[in-house]
Parts: C-alpha cells; structure tokens; sequence
C-alpha cells in the first residue's frame, strides 16, 4: 500500500499531467483551474494545496520543459552527424516510451510565444534555444563534410522545425507512427 507522501506525489503528477493535456489543447489563458480540478476529479480547494495558482502549476510545467531539454553536450561523437542520427533515435525512442513528452513540445512552444504567457514564465521558456545550440554541432559537421552546406542556422531551424511539427502531430495522435530518424537526419546530411 502506497505511503501518504507517494499518494501525495502521485495526485501532484495527476493535476500536471491534466493541466498540461488541457493547456496544449486549450491553451493557457481558455484553461480555468475548475477545468483542471474536474479532470482530476478534486475539488479547487484541494488542488490549491498543491498548487497556489494556475500560473504556478503552468511554471512547474515549463520548468519540466526546460529540463527535459537537457542534453549532455559532453557527449563524444566521432562525427557531428552521428550526433544528429543519435540524437534523433534517442528522442523518437523516448516519445514513444513517454507519449506526454511530446506535449511538453507543444506546451513550450506556445509558453514562448503566446501574449497570454505570464512574463516571467515565458523568460523560463525562452531559454530554450534549440536551434541557437544546434548551430556549432552543423558548424562542426560543415567543416568535416558531414553536414550539408548552408547558413548554420537556416539548416538548425530546418531540423529543429522538423522536430517540433512532428512532436506536435505526435502530441494529438499517438496512433500515428513516427518517421524514421534517418528522414530527419537528412535534413542536415550532406550528399
């Protein structure tokens, strides 16, 4: 029999987990905290013991965005595309092991450019520059013959937009099938 504090962790994982389906079908300003209580079967008094407010349980969320963006970057690569292809696999591997990763895609993308976003929660969010960190690794790969010519960001941006399209369709409709890693790898690949 679970103990009081994992009976406890577990409803907190139940309201993020609702909050965040609702906040990527939603949005952040149209989800009402009585909508979040209701999916969680919970009253609004008791979901204020766990979280003070909308805006701090959507901060939890983008927080765990901004972690699960973490990559070891100290990782060594012989070439910079094995970096791409690794990376890819891993993170198709994972969606399909951690379907709500997906929407934690959707939700950060939105907590950067909604006008809706609370400031300071969007300043969390932007520190997400995926893009901006891909930029050296295809500057790497353009210098070994690895990655294709072109502007590095341009070609980061084409990737990284890859990704989020992806991620965002995978978010509404885990019965589709991801693509192949290699398909986005060659985005970057050079001929």
């Amino acid at each position: 029999m679970p103990t009081r504090k994992e009976q406890k962790e577990k409803r907190k994982q139940d309201i993020l987990y609702a909050a965040l389906e609702l906040f990527v079908s939603k949005g952040y300003a149209a989800t009402k905290i009585t909508d979040i209580a209701k999916r969680v079967n919970m009253s609004v008094g008791l979901l204020f013991h766990y979280f003070e407010s909308k805006e701090k349980l959507y901060e939890e969320l983008v927080r765990m965005g901004l972690e699960g963006t973490a990559y070891p970057v100290e990782q060594s690569y012989d070439h910079a595309i094995d970096f791409f292809a690794q990376f890819t696999t891993q993170l198709f591997l994972y969606m399909r092991q951690q379907p709500v990763m997906a929407k934690l895609f959707v939700l950060m993308a939105e907590a950067q450019r909604s006008e809706a976003t609370p400031e300071h929660i969007r300043e969390i969010a932007i520190q997400v520059n995926t893009i901006e960190q891909f930029v050296p690794i295809v500057q790497w790969g353009q210098r070994e013959g690895t990655i294709r010519e072109g502007d590095p960001p341009v070609i980061s941006n084409a990737f990284w937009c890859s990704i989020q399209g992806i991620m965002e369709q995978y978010a509404t409709n885990q019965a589709i099938d991801l693509p192949e890693a290699d398909w986005i790898v060659d985005i970057v690949r050079r001929r």
